[in-house]
C-alpha cells in the first residue's frame, strides 16, 4: 500500500478549508485499499491584523471582497451547500464575527507535538462554524482543548506565553515565498500541490494520479 505525505496549508475561519478537507477524507477513504496518508496541519492567517473583537462578518466580508450584502449571503448559501455535499454542516454564519487565528495556529503546532493536530484542527473547525465561538479566546481555546483529551495545563502555558509563535510565523513566511497565497493548499509528497475545497472525486482522480506518478519513478 502507498503512503503519502499531505501537508495541508490552511486557516480555522476558512470554510473552503473544511470542506476541502472533507473531500480529502472522502476521498482517502474510497481508496483505502490503494493509499494510506499521514497529514500534517500547517498556518495561513486569513486576517493576520484582525483585532482581538474581531469584525462583523458580514461587514468585513463586504469590505474585503467588495461584494454587496446579497452577494455574501449568495456565497455563504453556496458555501452551506457544498458543505452539506461533503458531510459538513455549517451552523448560522448569518452573523457574528471573524477573529484573530494566530494563538489557535500556535496550539495546533503544539498539538502536533502530542499526536492530536487533527483532532484539534477539526474540533477548532467545529468552534468556529458550528459553535460561532471565538478562536482567539483562551478559555474556548483551552476549552475545545480538554473536549479532545489534552493537557489544558500545558495548553494554558502556551496560551500564557509566546511559545511556538517563532515557528508559526517562520511557516507562513515559508508558505508565503512558495508561492501559497491562498487557502487551502494541499501538498501531496512535498512536490504535488492541489488547490481549494475540491469534492471527493477530484481528490481521488487526482490522489490516483500522483500515487502512479510516484510508482512508476520509484
Amino acid at each position: 500500500m502507498k503512503n503519502l505525505s499531505i501537508d495541508i496549508v490552511s486557516d480555522i475561519s476558512c470554510p473552503w478549508c473544511i470542506i476541502g478537507y472533507k473531500g480529502l477524507q472522502g476521498a482517502l477513504a474510497n481508496l483505502s485499499d490503494q493509499l494510506s496518508a499521514s497529514i500534517t496541519w500547517h498556518p495561513f492567517e486569513l486576517n493576520p491584523d484582525m483585532p482581538p473583537q474581531g469584525q462583523e462578518i458580514n461587514e468585513h466580508i463586504t469590505q474585503k471582497y467588495g461584494i454587496s450584502s446579497q452577494q455574501a449571503q449568495q456565497n455563504r448559501e453556496m458555501i452551506k451547500q457544498r458543505g452539506l455535499s461533503v458531510g459538513y454542516e455549517f451552523g448560522n454564519r448569518g452573523g457574528g464575527r471573524i477573529y484573530n487565528t494566530f494563538d489557535a495556529h500556535r496550539l495546533l503546532h503544539w498539538a502536533a507535538e502530542q499526536h492530536k493536530q487533527t483532532e484539534l484542527k477539526l474540533a477548532l473547525f467545529d468552534l468556529y462554524f458550528k459553535q460561532n465561538g471565538n478562536p482567539s479566546d483562551h478559555q474556548q481555546l483551552l476549552d475545545t482543548v480538554a473536549a479532545v483529551g489534552l493537557d489544558v495545563d500545558s495548553a494554558r502555558q502556551v496560551l500564557s506565553s509566546d511559545q511556538f509563535s517563532q515557528h508559526v510565523r517562520a511557516e507562513q513566511q515559508h508558505n508565503h515565498k512558495m508561492g501559497i497565497s491562498s487557502v487551502p493548499a494541499f501538498i501531496i509528497n512535498k512536490k504535488y500541490l492541489i488547490s481549494g475545497g475540491q469534492p471527493v472525486e477530484t481528490f481521488e482522480s487526482a490522489l490516483q494520479e500522483i500515487a502512479n506518478k510516484e510508482a512508476d519513478e520509484g
